[in-house]
């Protein structure tokens, strides 16, 4: 008669062992970069840009979230450009500013085109609510500044470039013409002196941080990008963060996707129940969680050396 605890007691050693060899392959996958990253660091970023309060266009408050970021980059050892413009609204003209800083590569990878982290960080223009955008705007701008100190200390085989766009959301009504007015002059700066082709890929972050993650893919986006990514999900252990579903959303990267750019959106449209926290005063931050911030991350990490590779081959 076989002994049953010993069998179990088998069983259970053998589950350790499959176990432990799948948690050190993923460990190996992260590694260096992603390994690196620290969720808890993007998310205490997050609070303190909603420590800010409601940063919408030509607020006070927006310039002072400008000045964190720029401060946050410097700390980390980045040189920031401001990149001021007027934007032609709805409610006449605004004073705007994209935020840019550039990672250099690993030696040898200086003639390649540029892959391009971007997110939105300012919020939506309410009237008489008080909207901090702890999803909206300062998950973005938050993830963009860890992923930013992680590849300073890990470079990638390609230039990085983190961009912070202003002016994402409509100031009174979403259209073509009301939003995305930081990409917009991006990439008609960029049209104009000739050097849209520094960049060769772009991946958007934007309302990355809910607790309840689940990121599809966007219907609009470049194919090949995404592939990278939710491979990547799945090598980094977050397939269940980047279901194999799709969904269509008018957000930052369609301007790159219009001007020939490759690019893709990471975006979680579907913030509480029945998306009631979206653009309300319950987008706050006791709604994120760093295990979300941490899951993005790896995952935009682990995707990065397949993306550069891409890249490295159309300098």
């Amino acid at each position: 008669m076989t002994d049953r605890r010993g069998a179990v007691k088998v069983q259970v050693a053998a589950l350790l062992l499959i176990g432990s060899s799948v948690a050190f392959a993923v460990f190996q996958a992260l590694a260096p970069a992603a390994a690196a990253f620290d969720g808890e660091r993007a998310l205490a970023h997050a609070a303190a840009m909603v420590a800010l309060g409601p940063r919408p266009l030509g607020s006070e408050a927006l310039e002072r979230n400008r000045s964190y970021i720029e401060q946050q980059l410097e700390t980390i050892g980045l040189t920031s450009e401001r990149q001021a413009f007027t934007a032609a609204t709805p409610i006449g003209p605004v004073e705007m500013a994209n935020i840019v800083a550039k990672i250099d590569p690993l030696p040898g990878g200086e003639g390649a085109p540029a892959l391009v982290l971007a997110g939105h960080y300012d919020t939506k223009l309410f009237e008489g609510v008080r909207f901090v955008g702890a999803n909206d705007g300062a998950s973005s701008a938050a993830i963009l500044l860890e992923l930013g100190r992680v590849l300073v200390e890990h470079p990638a085989t390609v230039p990085v470039w983190l961009v912070f766009f202003d002016g994402e959301e409509a100031v009174v009504l979403w259209s073509d013409t009301d939003s995305t007015y930081g990409s917009r002059h991006m990439v008609e700066r960029m049209r104009r002196d000739g050097s849209l082709d520094q960049i060769g890929a772009l991946v958007l972050l934007d309302m990355i941080g809910d607790a309840d993650l689940q990121i599809p893919r966007e219907i609009g986006s470049t194919p090949w990008l995404g592939d990278l990514i939710w491979e990547a999900a799945r090598t980094a252990g977050h397939a269940a963060r980047f279901p194999d579903q799709w969904h269509a959303i008018s957000d930052d990267h369609l301007p790159f996707i219009d001007a020939g750019v490759a690019a893709t959106d990471l975006i979680d449209f579907s913030y509480g129940p029945g998306n009631r926290y979206w653009h309300s005063p319950f987008d706050t931050i006791e709604r994120l969680s760093a295990d979300s911030f941490q899951a993005v991350g790896e995952t935009v990490l682990t995707a990065l050396p397949r993306i550069a590779e891409r890249l490295a081959g159309h300098r």
